[in-house]
């Protein structure tokens, strides 16, 4: 357990920053899902409409350290391929 208080602080910060980053990534989700689903529903138009609203999300992702830029890369490529395919 923490004995200083430098100690105590960092605990208290990573708990503010797990929580915030979480909320992140579930967004992200949120945001592919979305996506994913109007593939799945074979709707182009609201395809590529979900996909320019999640591609600012998943890019803020990167910038905000919850996510690699390759993962993000790899997962726009393949959800552009998807939508491309209808």
């Amino acid at each position: 357990m923490a004995n200083n208080p430098q100690a105590k602080k960092r605990i208290r910060q990573t708990e503010k920053r797990t929580l915030r980053n979480k909320d992140r990534v579930s967004r992200i989700r949120t945001f592919v899902g979305k996506v994913e689903k109007a593939i799945d529903s074979g709707d182009k138009a609201a395809a590529e409409a979900a996909y320019k609203t999640a591609m600012p999300e998943l890019h803020r992702g990167v910038s905000k350290g919850v996510m690699h830029r390759n993962t993000v890369a790899r997962k726009l490529s393949r959800l552009s391929k998807r939508i491309k395919a209808i």
